[in-house]
């Protein structure tokens, strides 16, 4: 459910910020935590300037990343809490936090670096990030998101119509790409399509697949290689990316493990997740992520073959909301 009010309307009690900006995980994180908490909140977007790419350690408690003009549309009244998302946002959290003379509590998905890690009253840590617990930490799992049961519930009905001429069952094959330091190749593409394409056809199913901006050229390869039958969406297609109704449509999905909100979006239903993970594009921390999913019996590995099986849903967005909940029981704002 979404919460948000207008940024003129000032609640009473409880005024809560979330502090977005460009990255699409960092964003969906911060919503998807404000959603399970289930009260009024408002947006502030964050525009970085130069200074934005300089580390924490060097920028500590101020919108020196912002662009002044940004910076300027950051203004009391001070809210009583702050939720935002990835290591930019930190320093603008710390210095909202300092600027209410240490009235707003700050809550941080990620860990934000170490150097004034002890500012925020709440910083919820991914187990895949390694970091030791601290008194202000709680440990999940995955990413949390926005992706809810009844969201599920509702993007099939409406997606039903679009997809029903395809034969059952439908695997959604929802594709990433490369990363900072990892490339997605037109080599993986083929291989990644050429067995989502056997499997569905083994089946007597059929993909529903999106690409995203970072496939790339390996789109192309990718796409080529499908024969089964397949409704396809590539990044940059006209219309609206069906990637959250293939989510709730699919009795089984197919997903890159190039991205931590990706997979962990993926479990948000209760059928089968497979993960693609070629070594060369995955990093040790999605490696530990993957492992943890397939451990807790939330995925499994994509070797090519299929089984139908169910997972309990996975949303770190309740844990987290349900520790903002233990700070304002304990009247900290």
């Amino acid at each position: 459910m979404n919460n948000r009010v207008d940024a003129k309307t000032t609640p009473t009690k409880n005024l809560i910020w979330l502090l977005l900006d460009d990255r699409a995980g960092n964003r969906s994180q911060c919503l998807g935590v404000a959603d399970a908490l289930g009260l009024p909140y408002q947006i502030r977007e964050l525009t970085y300037g130069l200074r934005g790419k300089l580390p924490n350690m060097l920028l500590g408690a101020s919108f020196a990343g912002l662009t002044s003009e940004n910076a300027s549309l950051l203004t009391p009244p001070w809210p009583d809490l702050v939720i935002a998302a990835g290591r930019r946002t930190a320093s603008v959290a710390r210095q909202i936090k300092h600027l209410s003379d240490g009235k707003t509590r700050i809550v941080q998905v990620m860990w934000p670096g170490g150097r004034g890690s002890d500012a925020f009253d709440l910083i919820a840590v991914p187990n895949h990030d390694n970091e030791t617990p601290r008194a202000n930490t709680i440990q999940i799992t995955g990413a949390p998101h926005g992706i809810t049961p009844e969201f599920l519930g509702s993007e099939k009905a409406r997606g039903l119509a679009s997809i029903a001429h395809l034969p059952e069952p439908r695997i959604a094959l929802i594709v990433g790409g490369s990363t900072k330091n990892r490339i997605f190749t037109p080599g993986m593409g083929v291989k990644l399509g050429t067995m989502a394409s056997n499997l569905a056809q083994s089946a007597n199913g059929s993909l529903l697949v999106t690409t995203s901006r970072r496939t790339g050229d390996a789109a192309d390869a990718l796409i080529k290689s499908i024969s089964a039958p397949a409704q396809i969406h590539r990044w940059g297609d006209h219309g609206e990316n069906p990637y959250t109704t293939y989510l709730a449509s699919a009795d089984a999905i197919i997903v890159t493990g190039d991205s931590m909100s990706m997979c962990s979006e993926a479990c948000s239903g209760t059928g089968p997740v497979y993960i693609y993970a070629p070594d060369p594009l995955i990093t040790p921390k999605h490696k530990r992520l993957h492992e943890e999913l397939i451990g807790l019996g939330y995925a499994r590995r994509f070797d090519g073959t299929f089984e139908a099986w169910q997972h309990k849903p996975l949303n770190a967005a309740n844990d987290v909301a349900a520790a903002i909940h233990k700070l304002f029981q304990a009247g900290v704002t």
